[in-house]
């Protein structure tokens, strides 16, 4: 470009000697014209240099608007917990039990029951993200309150007795939930496309009754144990000011199958207790989140 400018310059320079000659422009004339020409060469450059500068200004400017989401950061969350239970209660067929095996098969089939004990969830954050470029990685852990109980009842008529029957209840809910997952998204301008997934644990508190009305029937199971398991979701982070940011994400939490069994069964007055007729209770957990947040970024 230098180059280019030169000979611009020299060209200038020798058709403007040219016209001076031919024109009998004094040399007074000439320098005043050859001034204005450096002048002006001047000017080109000054021109070009403020839209260097300017384009360079812009694209600072550019990329300070685009948000650095490094660091670390804490917030809190409220939002739904839609819980989905499967809950199963069943006995085993003895000779020398209580039940007929045609009731056996009764039970077996109505300890099936579905849970759906929905409620609410809130709760606190604390997390680092890493962004490099358009991308970014981090690692988020929370704990927050669950509310919803649910309980399910069903009372079927006993095959080989009617009209006496039998009924199962089965009841679960969840007071809690600790989360620990990395983080992996993509930045678009301000807002930041996550998905995320890792460890999840809480505390299922369920319980199980049998109960007839051929004998005065009676058993009982119960799990309240504190249970892992995984979870993964997504959702949508925004900086709306330098320091803080608000999202929406939803989570799928699954804790497994917990199993426990008894041989608490009595019958009759005064109770005689039927140990062989041993029953099985289980719960299946899984929990449905739809959460949104605050965050502050250190």
């Amino acid at each position: 470009m230098q180059s280019k400018n030169k000979y611009y310059r020299f060209f200038s320079a020798a058709a403007l000697f040219v016209v001076a000659a031919a024109a009998n422009i004094t040399s007074a004339q000439t320098a005043a014209v050859l001034d204005t020409v450096k002048q002006s060469d001047v000017t080109v450059s000054n021109v070009k240099n403020a839209e260097t500068e300017s384009a360079g200004a812009a694209a600072a400017q550019s990329s300070s608007s685009s948000s650095d989401w490094t660091g670390v950061y804490i917030g809190g969350y409220l939002g739904g917990n839609f819980n989905r239970s499967s809950a199963n209660t069943s006995t085993v067929f003895n000779s020398s039990g209580y039940f007929a095996a045609s009731s056996v098969t009764a039970i077996n089939s109505s300890g099936a029951q579905k849970l759906d004990p929905n409620g609410f969830t809130g709760g606190a954050t604390l997390g680092y993200n890493y962004q490099s470029g358009r991308f970014l990685i981090g690692a988020e852990t929370d704990f927050g309150a669950l509310t919803g109980k649910k309980t399910a009842t069903t009372t079927t008529v006993y095959p080989c007795c009617s009209p006496t029957s039998f009924t199962i209840a089965q009841s679960v809910k969840t007071d809690w939930i600790f989360t620990a997952r990395p983080r992996v998204g993509v930045i678009a301008g301000n807002a930041l496309f996550y998905g995320t997934g890792g460890l999840a644990v809480t505390k299922i508190d369920y319980n199980a009754r049998f109960t007839d009305n051929f004998a005065s029937a009676n058993e009982s199971g119960a799990i309240n144990k504190i249970r892992a398991g995984w979870t993964a979701g997504g959702g949508v982070e925004y900086k709306v000011a330098n320091k803080w940011s608000v999202k929406g994400e939803y989570l799928f939490a699954d804790f497994r199958r917990a199993t426990t069994t008894s041989t608490n069964l009595t019958a009759f007055t005064p109770p005689t207790a039927y140990p062989s007729n041993v029953f099985t209770h289980s719960i299946y957990s899984k929990n449905h989140m739809l959460r949104f947040g605050v965050n502050y970024h250190f």
